[in-house]
């Protein structure tokens, strides 16, 4: 029982320490933003002042009421321009918002982690063991004190940190909590780069957005196409935001337990026949074929598997050129049950299919691709397959396509 509080409170030491460092992160990432946001306001309300007017003064008006805030700037001619600050403010409130949910849920799930932490951390009860064995040695007494000074020296944040005792009858409980740490170091590695990711794909729209608004202030008053532009621009982008959010929520809800399958039995030939005919009425710039002559049933999660199979073929139609055919098959594999998505389109390179479902991965060809989407949909589809107990193999070729087969 004192080994298993020990490991708690370690882990909610870690735990605690891991979040203070996110909550750090978000908050000098937000004090940037803000920062670039107000130079560029200061910056473009200069830009609208004609050359040979030289600037006497600046200054912000009616600071009292954030309502009615200025900012003014007088000219030595005598010419007074004043640009009202809320009008700005309300533009870039929403995306704000956005930024600010992701970033709390963020924060509200690493907050709970503990438990997660403390199953990592459950070899350490094999320490605990090993040192009771310890104690009945001759000679225990110092090397207990040896192994507590070795393990109060490791620095596990740092890469490649391992336990060292040099006793050789030490040498399985070396083994076992280096190989601990290095699962650890490799968790935080994950979620370090997964929030990294997140960053930097939210940053994107709203960079747009905030350049088309500052197109819209220069020219969309006089200007109609401009405004028609600029409007359809901040649409698509706002649009893409969305389901990016949705993405991540939908992640972060399957990593804490909350995503529910409503298993029930149903017909996995039938729901692919819907997938195609879906497919074949949205996208005519392919030619899709279905497969599927057996009535094949399972037990699990309309929706969610319907899902999966989008995911797949959205992906295969994403990457084949125009006119290619992409297949969809449901029938027996031995003992099991499985469908199967093959294109003819781009493939992929060897190194790049061991990362295909981790999340933000796209190849090079990808990224490079205007239709390169969020790198987020083969994660859910992996983390829906995984729930029902499946798993996934992949068949890719440079330039002749890809093939994924989902088994139950």
């Amino acid at each position: 029982m004192t080994g298993q509080k020990a490991t708690s409170s370690i882990a909610r030491q870690i735990n605690l320490n891991f979040w203070g460092r996110q909550l750090f992160v978000f908050l000098c990432m937000d004090l940037l933003l803000l920062f670039l946001v107000c130079i560029t306001f200061f910056q473009f309300q200069e830009q609208k002042i004609p050359q040979n007017d030289e600037v006497q003064r600046r200054y912000i008006d009616n600071y009292q009421d954030f309502s009615k805030m200025d900012y003014v700037i007088e000219t030595k001619d005598g010419m007074v321009y004043t640009y009202r600050i809320r009008e700005y403010v309300n533009v870039l409130v929403k995306p704000a918002i956005v930024i600010g949910i992701f970033e709390l849920l963020v924060l509200i799930g690493n907050l709970f982690k503990t438990r997660q932490i403390r199953r990592i951390m459950r070899p350490l009860q094999d320490v605990a063991r090993k040192a009771e064995e310890l104690s009945k040695l001759a000679g225990s007494q110092d090397k207990f004190l040896n192994l507590e000074h070795a393990i109060s020296n490791i620095k596990p944040t740092e890469p490649g940190a391992k336990l060292v005792t040099g006793d050789k009858e030490l040498q399985s409980l070396e083994v076992a909590i280096n190989n601990l740490l290095e699962r650890m170091r490799e968790s935080y590695r994950q979620q370090n780069r997964f929030v990294s990711d997140a960053s930097h794909e939210l940053r994107t729209p709203i960079a747009v957005i905030q350049g088309y608004v500052n197109m819209l202030d220069r020219w969309g008053k006089e200007d109609e196409s401009v405004l028609n532009e600029s409007i359809e621009a901040l649409k698509n982008e706002s649009q893409r935001m969305k389901e990016l959010v949705e993405q991540l929520l939908f992640l972060a809800r399957g990593d804490s337990g909350r995503n529910t399958l409503k298993k029930e039995d149903f017909s996995l030939t039938e729901l692919a026949r819907e997938v195609y005919e879906e497919a074949m009425m949205i996208d005519e710039t392919h030619t899709y074929v279905f497969r599927g002559e057996e009535e094949i049933t399972m037990n699990g999660d309309v929706t969610m598997i319907k899902q999966s199979m989008r995911i797949f073929m959205d992906n295969a139609a994403k990457y084949s050129k125009e006119g290619t055919t992409i297949s969809l098959t449901v029938r027996r594999k031995g003992n099991h049950i499985c469908y199967q998505v093959q294109d003819e389109g781009a493939g992929m390179a060897e190194q790049d299919i061991v990362h295909v479902f981790e999340r933000f991965y796209r190849s090079d060809s990808a990224r490079n691709s205007k239709n390169g989407g969020t790198g987020l949909g083969l994660s859910i589809a992996k983390w829906i397959v995984d729930a029902h107990g499946g798993n996934i193999e992949v068949l890719s070729r440079l330039e002749f396509g890809t093939r994924f087969t989902v088994i139950f």
